[in-house]
C-alpha cells in the first residue's frame, strides 16, 4: 500500500474528500454524528465504497480535534460565501424574484 491513508485526501482547494471521490469528509462526519450507520451513509453516497466510509470514520475518530477544527473552518467559509451571495445575487436570481413579485401583484 503506497498511501498511508487512502480514505481521506485533500483536494486542490484544501477540502477533505473521501477516497478518490468528490464526497466531502464533512458529509460523512455529519451523517455519522447524526447517528447514521456506515451502511446508511454508503447508501447516501453510492460512489464511496463501504470500506472508504469506515476508513473516513476511523480517520475522524483518530483525528477528532483536528477534524473538528477543519469543520469549524468550513462552516465559517460557507457562512461567508452565503453572506457574499446574499449581498450580490446573480442576474438569474434577480429575474426570478422580479417574476415572483409580478405574479403576486397580478393575483391581487
Amino acid at each position: 500500500m503506497n498511501d498511508p491513508n487512502p480514505y481521506v485526501r485533500s483536494d486542490d482547494h484544501g477540502a477533505l474528500r473521501v477516497g478518490k471521490t468528490k464526497v466531502s469528509l464533512d458529509s460523512v462526519v455529519y451523517a455519522f454524528q447524526q447517528g447514521h450507520s456506515p451502511e446508511t451513509i454508503q447508501q447516501q453516497y453510492p460512489s464511496v465504497s463501504l470500506e472508504e466510509i469506515y476508513g473516513a470514520i476511523t480517520y475522524y475518530l483518530a483525528n477528532r480535534e483536528e477534524v473538528d477544527r477543519y469543520l469549524k473552518r468550513q462552516e465559517q467559509l460557507w457562512d461567508e460565501l452565503r453572506r457574499q451571495s446574499e449581498q450580490t445575487p446573480n442576474s438569474v436570481v434577480e429575474r426570478l424574484r422580479a417574476m415572483r413579485a409580478t405574479k403576486a401583484v397580478q393575483k391581487q
